[in-house]
């Protein structure tokens, strides 16, 4: 299983209906973006259906991100495919010559891209990388895991967080990595799989110890922790697993219940929690229920006259193009982190 995609295999490349699955976007909202911005499909086989390289899903992938950020449409497609041709760190092609070096060594690196300024770094003291050092970082992450290097990975895991801070390490390094590999696996049909598996327990492993024991965190009758939950079905954790990490750095509550939560299950824990937010994650659009999502919001407790209820954030791909109503929608983990943060301080 892999980060921030579904199961569909791509020995021929993916349909657009496996695209749309994986995005949690419409497939008519792929076909208009490819109508209206060339945002699709580059290889189109007269009599076939068209098929989606890693380099289209790559970029298609940053449209759905830019857009779900509040870019205009056109404009998020123009940076998209200006994105693609340019090289990015996290680009099909590159992914390639990175993950080939550090198997059988041999091609050069592509041209690096030029410099941007990046994220200011979370932790206090941290500097915030350049585009050339994320470069570095990624890269050298990337030949380790291929290498089953486990020492090394959790090495440069633990380097990149004292860095950087934990959630510039995510965003910037964590993420990008875990792409590469897992588009490395699509590429090559079962191959880099145990590749991918050994990234994802690292990650995972390196999360967990930067979060504080729940022990050591004071935590008050009111306000309630944030409640962390996968919805029913869905399996990917990790970046609820990186949120519960910065969360307990900054001394907010949390209870991370993990994947798949069931829906009864998730509805009796904020009962008797009283939660001050409820995080739902849904990397596809075939899990992420919004009734479930409605439910959750509905919920009431204390005396009367003086009841509270839990703002519902919703985390993932999956709940693009969905109504979110009296809902929050962050785009990336400083997001998130900002809005628990405001919201707990305003419980307090």
């Amino acid at each position: 299983m892999g980060l921030f995609r579904d199961e569909t295999p791509v020995d021929a490349g993916l349909t657009t209906g496996a695209v749309a699955r994986r995005l949690g976007v419409s497939p008519t909202t792929l076909r208009s973006w490819d109508r209206r911005y060339g945002i699709g499909p580059a290889v189109r086989p007269d009599g076939r259906h068209r098929r989606w390289t890693p380099q289209d899903v790559a970029m298609v992938e940053t449209m759905c991100r830019l857009t779900s950020a509040g870019v205009p449409t056109a404009e998020a497609a123009r940076a998209a495919k200006k994105g693609a041709g340019e090289g990015a760190p996290d680009d099909w092609e590159e992914d390639g010559d990175l993950l080939g070096e550090a198997v059988g060594g041999g091609r050069p690196a592509a041209p690096a891209r030029p410099q941007t300024p990046a994220p200011a770094a979370s932790a206090a003291g941290a500097a915030a990388p350049t585009a050339a050092e994320v470069r570095q970082e990624c890269r050298g992450l990337a030949r380790a895991a291929v290498r089953l290097d486990a020492p090394a990975v959790e090495e440069r895991l633990a380097g990149v967080v004292e860095r950087y801070g934990l959630t510039v390490a995510w965003q910037e390094v964590m993420v990008p990595t875990l792409h590469a590999v897992g588009r490395k696996w699509e590429s090559s049909g079962d191959r880099y799989v145990e590749v991918e598996h050994l990234l994802s327990w690292h990650v995972s492993t390196v999360l967990r110890r930067c979060a504080a024991p729940a022990g050591s965190r004071h935590e008050s009758a009111a306000p309630g922790p944030v409640v962390l939950a996968c919805v029913p079905g869905e399996q990917h954790t990790l970046p609820l697993e990186a949120l519960n990490a910065v969360l307990s750095q900054l001394g907010l509550p949390s209870r991370m219940f993990g994947a798949a939560v069931p829906a009864e299950a998730l509805a009796a824990a904020v009962d008797r929690l009283g939660p001050t937010a409820v995080v739902l994650w849904a990397q596809a659009r075939s899990t992420a229920s919004v009734p479930l999502a409605r439910h959750v919001a509905a919920a009431r407790w204390g005396v009367k006259g003086a009841r509270r209820q839990p703002v519902v954030v919703l985390g993932g791909p999956g709940w693009y193009g969905r109504p979110a109503e009296g809902m929050v929608r962050p785009s990336a983990l400083g997001e998130a982190v900002d809005v628990l943060t405001d919201l707990y301080g305003r419980a307090s």
